[in-house]
């Protein structure tokens, strides 16, 4: 399971969100360019230790994001027909959240598997990047729960 984060444009997010990772026990990508300066000491700086649990691996862009073989690509969106709920998570599927002010691309979202939302309040646009992520990730271990001890 991984959660991958496009374009992020706000650093604390992107702390949370590895935070978030760890707490799952999900990898995370981070897909560049970022909307700031994206290094080891800003990630400290936000992710305080849970980037040693959930290490990001760096992507500068999307197409080297794709360039590596993964799972089903499960795009999370407000504009999606379907709950995150009613989709059968798998183990190998890798979260995807858009960029905090205007989600994905059309080309992004044409490569995604499948696109799904979470259910909010009619008056509500929109969650932050990081709680739409745990929301997310939780459902996902909830449904195929944890790896077997080893």
């Amino acid at each position: 399971m991984h959660l991958a984060l496009f374009q992020p444009e706000i650093a604390a997010n992107v702390g949370a969100a590895v935070r978030v990772a760890a707490c799952f026990g999900a990898g995370l990508d981070i897909i560049g360019p970022c909307g700031f300066p994206l290094s080891d000491k800003a990630l400290r700086r936000t992710a305080m230790d849970y980037q040693l649990i959930a290490k990001p691996s760096l992507h500068d862009s999307w197409r080297a994001f794709t360039a590596q073989p993964r799972g089903r690509l499960v795009l999370m969106t407000t504009k999606a027909e379907s709950a995150h709920t009613d989709l059968a998570f798998r183990a190998d599927d890798t979260i995807l959240i858009g960029r905090e002010s205007s989600g994905v691309p059309d080309a992004v979202r044409a490569c995604a598997d499948c696109a799904v939302r979470i259910a909010m309040a009619p008056e509500a646009r929109s969650l932050n990047m990081a709680v739409a992520a745990a929301v997310a990730l939780a459902e996902a271990r909830r449904q195929i729960g944890w790896p077997a001890a080893n």
